[in-house]
């Protein structure tokens, strides 16, 4: 893959993650757990991860959480923080999973890491932000959380990249 093939596929992943984050607040969880979320968006991390390596996974991750936080008008509000504490203690939980561990983790496996690291991440934010160790108690539910939505962001991961990369469709 050339440069501008490259350049190109890593903006639509951003947009897509952009795409996804915006879908996913249409869908309303906190009935079950306040605050949690499905994190579409780290379908298109993920995928960077898996397609591109470390470097071009951090910046898709970087740019979605950055525009996002624009778009929305939470930049360097407490969901800003929360969001890239989160999306940078899963990507390189991720990160460390998919490079020295890949073949004891399938890629279902090291999303449900991550997904759980995201969720750690966001609370040890939120603890200093309100200083207050009685965040730390919400924890287990959102791990809890973390495990069912961390597989179905595995799967469609997994799924997508062996699309991608079939004889077939070779682009990568």
């Amino acid at each position: 893959m050339n440069n501008i093939q490259r350049m190109v596929t890593i903006a639509l992943l951003v947009s897509m993650g952009l795409i996804l984050h915006f879908v996913e607040g249409m869908i309303p969880m906190s009935f079950i757990v306040p605050g949690a979320k499905l994190g579409l968006a780290n379908i298109v991390s993920l995928m960077a991860l898996v397609l591109f390596g470390f470097k071009e996974g951090l910046l898709v991750l970087i740019l979605r959480v950055l525009l996002g936080s624009f778009l929305a008008g939470t930049f360097m509000t407490i969901n800003f923080y929360l969001s890239i504490s989160g999306g940078l203690l899963s990507f390189f939980a991720m990160s460390l999973l998919y490079f020295y561990l890949k073949n004891k983790f399938s890629l279902i496996g090291i999303s449900v890491f991550g997904s759980t690291f995201h969720n750690i991440g966001q609370v040890i934010v939120a603890y200093y932000i309100i200083n207050n160790p009685g965040i730390f108690y919400y924890l287990p539910y959102l791990v809890l959380l973390a495990v069912p939505t961390g597989i179905g962001i595995g799967l469609v991961t997994y799924f997508t990249r062996d699309y991608l990369l079939s004889s077939n469709n070779r682009r990568f």
